[in-house]
């Protein structure tokens, strides 16, 4: 079991997206994707801009992985596909990319789209580098709402359970088995709190 963690720089329950019973993954931070298996927990922390610093914003264990296109098409996930004029919740669906017969990325109007609508070459590159959708039905998302990390996660042997720039995974065994209680010692599942950028979005 291994611990990946990273700061959540931008909190509007896109990335992760924390809704309808299932935290995923599906966008950004493409070597997280690539390497976390199932078993393993991926933890994000609050960033410093926010002031969310030392705090966490969700902690997932992965229990399913998907392709993008398998994520697209399976009819599980029909409400994560992003539906801009609806609720929150409903505009920054997650479920955006998917192929053409020809193997040319699709990326649906979406929070990682322009502006007007169209497509974002630039998220298409980061995002699809990594075709790997990570899937959770063991998580907890608090969003601006998480509690300050325990202080001795972030004076673990001189480690820090905290990211920086891009992430953290060598993190030895005995941390992340406590790191894993402390959060199960909490007893708190599922959605618990809104995303903390929401005040910002229309």
């Amino acid at each position: 079991m291994r611990l990946y963690s990273y700061v959540v720089a931008r909190d509007y329950g896109f990335a992760p997206n924390p809704f309808y019973g299932l935290c995923t993954l599906a966008t950004c931070k493409p070597m997280i994707r690539r390497m976390a298996q199932i078993g393993d927990w991926v933890v994000g922390t609050g960033s410093k801009q926010s002031n969310r610093r030392g705090h966490i914003v969700f902690a997932m264990r992965v229990t399913e992985t998907l392709t993008f296109d398998e994520y697209w098409s399976d009819s599980r996930f029909a409400r994560k596909r992003p539906e801009l004029a609806g609720s929150k919740k409903q505009a920054f669906g997650d479920n955006i990319y998917h192929r053409e017969r020809s193997g040319v990325w699709r990326q649906e109007n979406s929070h990682h789209s322009h502006t007007d609508g169209s497509e974002n070459p630039s998220n298409i590159a980061n995002d699809t580098q990594t075709n790997r959708v990570l899937l959770s039905d063991d998580f907890v998302y608090w969003g601006g709402s998480g509690p300050t990390i325990a202080r001795r996660f972030r004076e673990f042997d001189g480690l820090d359970v905290c990211a920086g720039r891009g992430y953290k995974s060598a993190f030895p065994d005995r941390l992340v088995r406590e790191f894993v209680e402390w959060i199960r010692s909490r007893d708190e599942r599922g959605y618990a709190g809104i995303p903390l950028d929401w005040a910002k979005a229309p």
